[in-house]
């Protein structure tokens, strides 16, 4: 049976928390045999009032001490309820009898706060008596079971707030354990994903067994530790091996933050000998007996000391998940330089098997894709955890439950689109376990910086030269009265690009499982827009060709009069650029995690850097070095253009839309952030794209900054020889 765990973050009053757990156990039952009354289903009518009356019974002390008249009243009126013969002709008076105890209840005031026990208590109905169908085929425990999943979802859903990542997680929870419920699924397979549940639900991931009642885990490793030790006298050394991994992964794993807590310097030596040593002398064949000394002298040892610890803190009244959530930890980026490299190196082994796990799925071989699954958290998550959960516990903690739920899925026959669902999450929680164990550095920043300001400054200056010439041949051709509007034009534009922004931002927050592919496709878009514009931008680099076209704008502005005419000009010339503004940037955030702050300052030195140059195109007119900003702007859209190029194609990668060849040691290996910010991966799809594309853009260069003026001027050498060829023989 699964443990009714009420952690710190809900034990404001425990008396409340069970009051309003035992009353909506009792209402829920009273429901249910009231719908089974409507049926005219009279045995499952009186077990479920039964089953209400009898839990509200169980709690009648704790109920009293929050509402003695309330629970007095209630329990008179169940036992009543209890005892009455039903049958067709005192259908209508048990009708109203229950339907006025469950008024009763429903005068109770509701309280949000206590949402997550009260849906809790709820599921471990639910696990009781789901056990209890499946051990002795009992149809009316599946009745409740039923019964109380649905009312557990209808009170999940009504109200408690969770974070976007919690959210998530609940919700394919609920939806899938629902599922299985209704499917009659295994037993084991719904307690599972009713731990995760109760988890999440109660605020504690995975470490939600802190102040939980852990003896049990203690008990089962040492009996898996006595199975161990006769397969070992069987010779059987595979199945000891098995026993020992079942040992260390499903168990003590649930028993490594209390044992934290209570003494961490036993807690790394004990954990390192259950899961390297003790399996290491397995693989190796090494004698039973020296194995078994191992067992009893070093490791069973050591498990009592750690049990016994734990309990006299429990008893000495700490309690330990406060003491878990408020340890201090290390900042992000604190481990060593060898503890990176190392972090890196794992993740790209892991990052392999996770692929080699859905390929093996695929494929049909469970057992090689639940090897390698548990291999890559096993053989080298484990040591990405040591520095990592010195600086997020709690992550380190989630991220061991992503690898448990993938070993899970394999077990219980998940689809395939769940499997690489599972692997994708991984897929992201691998790379946040690089950020936080590698730190941002200084080159990332660096680039982040650099890149905002390239943004904004290449989206800006057209529109301050376009603007700037405005007002210039506004100001000589005596039409300053039009200036107005053209500021109107800036303002409604300025406006307009703020909520595109909120809009996107929006779009984005919104999309849930989607909101990889949505950030990939930005990313895409972004490579796309920026590809025009640097072409546009080279096309316009010479200063005649430039003021040609700034000409061209003015004269249509100006030949066809009136005031909206540029009202509309200086909107569509800034807003085209905010569009793009926003669209760049909003790709640059899904990749620049942690370097917001130098994103935003890039942004500020963009704003004024092109203040700069407006009013410097105002003083200096001609004068102003167009090539060498044109050209400037052209190479930092190239390179843009090229990084959000590389970032996509991984995107792509990631959610298994585009293939994923490795070129580890061949391409070198970068820094996460220095990675996502430059887009170079270690892979050839990635590698190719982005060759493709700086091809483009040289040839391209070439012949629009060599190739053609050379061309220009040869032509333009024969137009001037066959002119004076035509004057000499005119003359």
């Amino acid at each position: 049976m699964l443990l009714f765990v009420i952690p710190s973050a809900y034990s404001i009053d425990n008396s409340k928390v069970r009051y309003y757990s035992v009353v909506e156990v009792t209402e829920t039952s009273l429901n249910l045999a009231l719908t089974s009354l409507e049926n005219q289903d009279f045995d499952s009518t009186k077990n479920f009032i039964e089953f209400g009356s009898t839990h509200f019974s169980k709690n009648l002390e704790k109920l009293r001490n929050v509402d003695a008249s309330l629970t007095d009243e209630v329990h008179i009126s169940l036992l009543d309820l209890q005892t009455r013969q039903l049958n067709p002709e005192n259908l209508s008076a048990v009708s109203s009898e229950i339907t006025r105890i469950v008024e009763i209840f429903e005068t109770i005031p509701e309280d949000e706060e206590y949402n997550p026990n009260v849906t809790v208590a709820l599921l471990i109905i639910v696990d009781e008596q789901y056990e209890n169908f499946e051990t002795n085929n009992d149809e009316f425990s599946y009745q409740i079971a039923v019964g109380f999943m649905e009312r557990a979802n209808q009170i999940y859903y009504s109200g408690t707030e969770y974070n976007e990542r919690q959210t998530v997680e609940l919700n394919s929870f609920f939806n899938d354990m629902f599922q299985m419920v209704k499917d009659k699924d295994p037993y084991a397979s719904i307690a599972s994903t009713n731990i995760w549940v109760q988890r999440d639900l109660l605020g504690t991931d995975v470490v939600g067994t802190i102040g939980a009642d852990s003896s049990s885990y203690y008990v089962v490793i040492k009996e898996l530790y006595a199975e161990l030790m006769i397969a070992l006298d069987e010779g059987d050394y595979k199945k000891a091996e098995q026993l020992g991994i079942e040992a260390y992964l499903e168990n003590f794993e649930y028993l490594e933050p209390e044992i934290e807590v209570a003494d961490a310097e036993l807690l790394y030596p004990l954990e390192w000998d259950m899961r390297e040593e003790l399996r290491t002398m397995i693989k190796n064949y090494e004698d039973p007996d020296v194995i078994k000394s191992f067992l009893v002298d070093s490791i069973i040892p050591r498990l009592d000391t750690a049990e016994a610890k734990v309990a006299e803190l429990r008893a000495s009244g700490v309690v330990i998940a406060e003491v878990f959530a408020n340890k201090e930890t290390k900042p992000m980026g604190s481990a060593s330089e060898g503890q990176k490299q190392e972090v890196r190196d794992e993740i790209d082994v892991i990052r392999e098997q996770l692929m080699a796990t859905e390929i093996f799925y695929e494929l049909g071989d469970t057992q090689a894709a639940y090897a390698s699954a548990r291999s890559a958290y096993l053989d080298s998550y484990e040591y990405v955890e040591i520095p990592l959960r010195a600086i997020a516990p709690d992550f380190t903690f989630e991220v061991e439950y992503q690898f448990a739920t993938l070993r899970n899925q394999i077990n219980d026959g998940a689809t395939i689109e769940d499997i690489s669902t599972t692997i994708i999450s991984l897929e992201r929680s691998l790379d946040e376990s690089e950020r936080l164990v590698s730190g941002t550095g200084t080159i990332a920043p660096m680039i982040a910086f650099i890149s905002s300001f390239a943004i904004i400054f290449r989206e800006g200056l057209e529109s301050v030269l376009i603007l700037g010439a405005i007002i210039t041949y506004l100001e000589a051709s005596r039409n300053q009265k039009f200036k107005k509007y053209v500021h109107y034009g800036i303002g409604l534009a300025i406006g307009a690009t703020a909520v595109t922004w909120v809009i996107a931002s929006y779009i984005i927050e919104i999309s849930g499982a989607n909101r990889e592919l949505i950030e990939a496709i930005a990313a895409l878009s972004a490579t796309a827009v920026l590809f025009y514009v640097s072409f546009w931008i080279l096309n316009k680099i010479e200063h005649k060709r430039w003021m040609e076209f700034v000409k061209a704008k003015v004269f249509q502005a100006s030949a066809a009069g009136g005031a909206s005419v540029f009202v509309m000009l200086s909107f569509f010339t800034v807003y085209r650029e905010g569009f793009e503004t926003v669209l760049f940037y909003q790709a640059m955030f899904s990749f620049a995690k942690y370097m917001e702050l130098y994103v935003g300052l890039g942004f500020i030195v963009g704003m004024i850097t092109l203040f700069g140059v407006y009013f410097g195109f105002r003083k200096l007119g001609k004068r102003l070095p167009l090539r060498a900003l044109f050209g400037l702007t052209m190479g930092i859209g190239a390179y843009l253009s090229i990084a959000f190029l590389g970032n996509a194609i991984r995107e792509f990668q990631v959610l298994d839309y585009i293939p994923y060849t490795s070129m580890l040691g061949t391409i070198p290996r970068l820094d996460i952030n220095v990675a996502t910010m430059t887009g170079i991966y270690p892979t050839l799809e990635t590698t190719v794209g982005q060759i493709a594309l700086l091809s483009v853009y040289l040839v391209a260069s070439f012949y629009v900054l060599i190739l053609r003026p050379k061309r220009q001027k040869a032509l333009d050498s024969m137009r001037k020889s066959r002119a004076e060829v035509d004057e000499q023989q005119t003359n």
